[in-house]
């Protein structure tokens, strides 16, 4: 029998059905009935790979069909993107109003003459207050933009759990670089430190999509 060319092709199987949203408890089924039957083709001298077909994506999508199993979409995508666009537009208008209210904003925040900020406080509230704004941004945007997708409402509560501590971490990456760079003003720190940020918000909002379409794989 040949065992290691049957596991591959459940292997292959089982992680197109994942990408499809096909449930977990439906895919070890499939995967179970989809063994059996190339277990046997190989008993019979047959080579299961023949079964499958060149096209094990074609296959597993075949086989899922027909079975009538459930599947949730992944829309790994478009939830990135969203997100994405959220954030932004949600930064911009943050950043208008702030502009907008400036004087009201000194005028409430003033504080009298010889006392100083320290500057990491300073700094946790800025990045803290445009963590902020992204999360909202981000959360908000994927739940109103893609609000017919399936685990949508879910996916945007768990980018608000996972997005704080992500942006948090990658913030601080980012700082660590621009510290041993000496904080240089230069394109490739700048751009290094940007995308230290962007990856962390993008691994985190996937992770978010991911945990809500897919409990207990």
């Amino acid at each position: 029998m040949n065992m290691p060319s049957v596991d591959g092709l459940v292997t292959a199987t089982e992680r197109r059905w994942r990408a499809l949203g096909v449930r977990p408890h439906d895919r070890a089924a499939l995967a179970a009935d989809l063994r059996v039957e190339l277990e046997a083709a190989a008993a019979d001298g047959l080579d299961p790979a023949g079964l499958v077909g060149p096209d094990v994506d074609g296959f597993a999508a075949r086989v899922a069909e027909e079975a009538g199993v459930e599947r949730t979409p992944p829309l790994y995508g478009p939830v990135l993107g969203v997100a994405t666009i959220g954030a932004v537009l949600s930064l911009v208008v943050g950043y208008c109003l702030v502009m907008a209210l400036h004087e009201v904003f000194v005028a409430a925040f003033d504080l009298p003459r010889g006392v100083r900020v320290p500057i990491w406080l300073a700094a946790g509230v800025f990045y803290g207050g445009v963590a902020a704004v992204v999360v909202t941004g981000a959360a908000v945007g994927v739940r109103v933009g893609l609000r017919h997708a399936a685990g949508i409402r879910v996916t945007a509560r768990t980018m608000g759990l996972l997005l704080p501590p992500a942006l948090t971490l990658a913030i601080l990456a980012a700082v660590a670089v621009g510290w041993a760079f000496d904080f240089a003003l230069t394109p490739a720190v700048i751009g290094a430190e940007a995308a230290i940020v962007v990856a962390g918000f993008l691994a985190a909002t996937a992770t978010a999509r991911r945990l809500s379409i897919t409990p207990g794989s």
